[in-house]
């Protein structure tokens, strides 16, 4: 993963259009590396790479503390308002090979809005591309990120009651992923506690997969 005194996570975030994917990739860096914002056409077009500064506080290992640092894979959505499936797929698929072929992926994040249902269809499209980013084994590196959770929580949803109301759909989704699950506020301001918190979740799925990674190629 990295020297014995630092750590580092690498995580793509996927998602479709509007989803607060880009936002939640720069909440998770504590930085302003992707663009975000409100428009009526897909605004990412292609892959960027984001990394956060040494964040002390989160990691203990062999009894030493140890700093972490993150990198966050931002990708268009999908579906895309201007690019095919076959456009995004391959794009995604060679920034992938590209940026973590020496460490390998840690979590791919499936962003979905907590404040709309999920259908059927949209989360078929959706695991559908994952699996043919990810391979057969997608379940395991694979979590869900339910951004807008502020506003799910303004209508009155605590994570319990939001859960107990979701839909089939989203269920038996969270299920697949053995319910590696966060949610996330969109707004600007996320504080440094909220942002460790997250993190922590994240490092607990890495964890709970033996730090297992998908690209990694050995150097020859």
């Amino acid at each position: 993963m990295a020297d014995s005194d630092e750590m580092t996570i690498n995580l793509v975030v996927l998602g479709k259009t509007q989803t607060g994917k880009s936002a939640a990739g720069n909440s998770l860096l504590g930085s302003a590396d992707f663009e975000s914002r409100l428009c009526p056409s897909s605004v990412t077009t292609c892959c960027s790479l984001g990394r956060s500064r040494r964040i002390s506080g989160l990691v203990r290992r062999n009894g030493c503390e140890s700093a972490l640092r993150v990198r966050v894979l931002d990708t268009p959505s999908y579906p895309h308002s201007a690019l095919s499936k076959e456009q995004v797929r391959d794009t995604v698929r060679a920034a992938l090979a590209q940026h973590f072929r020496e460490e390998g992926l840690h979590l791919a994040l499936l962003v979905l809005r907590a404040d709309l249902p999920l259908c059927p269809d949209e989360s078929d499209d959706t695991v559908q591309l994952i699996q043919e980013l990810l391979g057969p084994t997608w379940k395991d590196f694979t979590a869900v990120l339910l951004t807008h959770a502020d506003k799910a929580e303004e209508a009155g949803y605590s994570e319990e009651t939001y859960l107990h109301s979701a839909s089939s759909t989203l269920l038996s989704l969270l299920s697949s992923v053995q319910h590696k699950y966060i949610f996330l506020d969109n707004h600007n301001s996320i504080t440094k506690e909220e942002r460790n918190i997250v993190l922590r979740k994240l490092l607990n799925f890495i964890q709970r997969n033996n730090y297992q990674v998908l690209f990694k190629h050995s150097k020859e």
